[in-house]
């Protein structure tokens, strides 16, 4: 049936402060962390740990990793995030919002711009290739808590996953092939994904095989063997076992092995942020070389490349 309500999009990411420093930080954190999609302990366990700990040591320290990343015009995941929505609205020719799970631009001001504009029929991209309980789920539970608050809501499809799809896999290749042209190929290529808790997988997350599926499309695009390419899992955070094998641990392990140049990518984010830009370009660099490896070099995400926009519109195009 065709349809004749005017479409919108809104492209969805997980957020981020709006400023770098303490108080900025500690508010962003506070709601990512009091989701329990993200956090799913018992709360009279959590929350006094969260308040009373976490909040007030890990918002000063966080700052300052912030900092070190933050652009001129804002954080690197919103100003990415923002030229994405200017460059598909520009490409598709229809109304396209930018929202986030937790921080500004919330979900519900992300529908209330399209819906300003007349939109009645939203297609809604999380940029998540991979889906997760953690990320893309949690964009759900926003947008259900977001239509509460309206008196007439819009009706709207929801793109769960994109890890398989062929220009998602092309666009990676073709920034991984931009990269070597500019600065050489090195001896191994490591995909580090943010990981999750082993306990979600086990509970029946199927973030793992989209990851894994991901890997593999990538490296058959590049003609890599699996000698060639590590998949690994990065941020894991607290004490209980994470998706293994860890990024640290890895990078670590590999000059013994003989790699002393890698390259390094991070599939499972489609914009640059704290966690590529200070966790993998710095901090993995440093451990890498610390273990006696030789030349380590990052590779940028997809950010505003012409070729993800050119994956966003045919996702959406799906839709319309």
């Amino acid at each position: 049936m065709e349809n004749n309500k005017k479409q919108g999009v809104l492209l969805v990411n997980l957020g981020t402060p709006d400023s770098a420093t303490p108080a900025g930080v500690r508010r962003f954190l506070s709601e990512f962390l009091h989701d329990k999609r993200v956090v799913n302990l018992t709360r009279w366990l959590w929350c006094p740990i969260l308040h009373g700990v976490i909040l007030p040591i890990r918002s000063p320290k966080v700052a300052k990793l912030y900092q070190s990343v933050w652009m001129d015009d804002g954080s690197p995941l919103l100003v990415y995030s923002q030229r994405q929505a200017a460059k598909l609205q520009k490409k598709i020719e229809m109304p396209v919002s930018l929202g986030m799970t937790y921080g500004n631009p919330s979900l519900k001001t992300g529908i209330e711009q399209l819906m300003e504009q007349g939109v009645e029929d939203i297609i809604v991209l999380p940029l998540y290739p991979q889906y997760s309980g953690t990320t893309t789920a949690a964009v759900s539970d926003g947008l259900t808590k977001a239509f509460k608050q309206m008196p007439v809501i819009p009706s709207y499809r929801f793109i769960r996953d994109y890890y398989a799809h062929p220009s998602y896999a092309k666009a990676l290749a073709e920034s991984v092939r931009s990269h070597w042209d500019k600065n050489g190929k090195a001896d191994h290529l490591v995909c580090s994904f943010h990981g999750i808790p082993k306990r979600l997988a086990d509970e029946g997350d199927i973030y793992p095989q989209h990851c894994e599926a991901t890997t593999k499309l990538l490296a058959a695009e590049l003609g890599l063997s699996a000698d060639d390419i590590t998949m690994t899992y990065q941020s894991r955070f607290g004490r209980e076992e994470w998706l293994k094998p860890y990024t640290d641990e890895t990078l670590e392990s590999l000059p013994s092995k003989g790699i002393k140049k890698i390259d390094i990518m991070a599939p499972a984010f489609s914009v640059d942020c704290l966690e590529t830009l200070e966790e993998i370009s710095d901090q993995c660099k440093e451990t890498f070389i610390d273990a006696g490896g030789s030349d380590f070099s990052y590779i940028m995400c997809l950010n505003d490349r012409d070729s993800h926009i050119d994956m966003m519109a045919e996702l959406v195009a799906q839709y319309r």
